[in-house]
């Protein structure tokens, strides 16, 4: 039988900045087992306090737009500047297997063989919003094992762009040449999210359309409120291939970083943040308890068919749990 690491002396390898011992952890954060999640809590409560110092930038955009490529060529440059970067890809998941189905760190085969970087896919399962349910606490790992750049990739150009922004403290959206001859068909929701937008394949015959792109993006932006007040969006052109704008681009967010973290912004979003992370983790494990709780798993189902059927508006239905929650609650307490 395989020995079970001992908790404290995983977190003194991940926090050494063993890459094998930081995969272990991952590992164990992100299984499903009640075991293991009591064993995941110890060890994200001993790391807490080597967790929080890097950036952490969420990158997304539409199939098509590179992403990979830019984040591979994004992270040499930053490990020869001498960063610690780690590569969160979130892959959509097969129905079938739950696991990734893109599998980037195959896709990133330069990066992944680099010593100071740390590629994790992780399938995004049934999690809403594209991503995995442990990317935050991933994120921590990775952080306390001393990579000071935190990439999360998100899955695509949807609800997931919402969720990786409500986690990060940058977010950057890359789009591809001949985007800006369509402006009107991009959903403002995803733009307004942005803090630095790249268009990418600023190359060879691409160039002229990459900075008609670029332009009519800083246009249609400049009309648009930014997220944050003072702090308008960013719009470069970049080549992967050629490695052409990577450092402006890095400039740009270091930059933007540092103005959000001079005045005090930085504290302020990651406290937003992990009020968010609070509620939506007392949802999930509602809905677990509610499901493994014998008594109350009757009720919702009886709750659940009303609702379906038309009897019941989900609104009555969900403050009737509620109440049976509280009743059974008091029930235990007094016995």
């Amino acid at each position: 039988m395989t020995k079970q690491p001992d908790i404290a002396e995983l977190a003194d390898a991940v926090a050494s900045g063993d890459r094998r011992a930081l995969a272990r952890a991952i590992t164990l954060v992100e299984s499903t087992k009640s075991a293991d999640q009591a064993k995941a809590e110890q060890l994200l409560t001993a790391l807490l306090p080597r967790a929080g110092a890097s950036m952490r930038l969420g990158i997304s955009g539409a199939p098509g737009a590179g992403k990979l490529t830019f984040i591979e060529a994004f992270g040499k440059y930053l490990t020869a500047h001498g960063h610690k970067v780690a590569v969160l890809a979130i892959d959509p998941s097969s129905r079938r297997s739950g696991g990734s189905i893109l599998g980037d760190k195959t896709r990133m085969e330069q990066l992944s063989r680099d010593p100071n970087a740390f590629i994790r896919p992780s399938p995004a399962g049934a999690t809403l919003g594209g991503v995995a349910r442990r990317t935050r606490e991933t994120m921590l790992l990775a952080e306390a094992a001393g990579f000071d750049v935190v990439i999360v990739e998100t899955v695509g150009v949807g609800q997931s762009e919402t969720a990786v922004a409500d986690m990060t403290d940058l977010f950057v959206l890359l789009q591809s040449p001949g985007g800006g001859d369509d402006l009107q068909g991009i959903k403002r929701g995803v733009m307004e999210l942005a803090d630095i937008l790249l268009v990418t394949k600023a190359d060879g015959d691409l160039i002229p359309a990459a900075n008609r792109a670029a332009a009519d993006y800083r246009m249609a932006l400049h009309l648009m409120r930014p997220k944050h007040e003072g702090m308008p969006v960013k719009v470069h052109t970049v080549s992967s291939l050629e490695g052409k704008g990577i450092a402006e681009s890095w400039e740009a967010m270091r930059l933007f970083h540092n103005s959000l973290a001079k005045d005090g912004r930085i504290q302020r979003l990651r406290a937003d943040q992990a009020k968010r992370w609070f509620w939506s983790e007392m949802q999930t494990i509602l809905n677990e308890e509610l499901l493994a709780h014998h008594a109350l798993r009757e009720d919702v189902k009886k709750l659940e068919s009303s609702v379906v059927g038309g009897k019941s508006l989900p609104y009555a239905a969900a403050r009737t749990l509620f109440r049976r929650i509280l009743a059974v609650d008091a029930a235990n307490t007094t016995a």
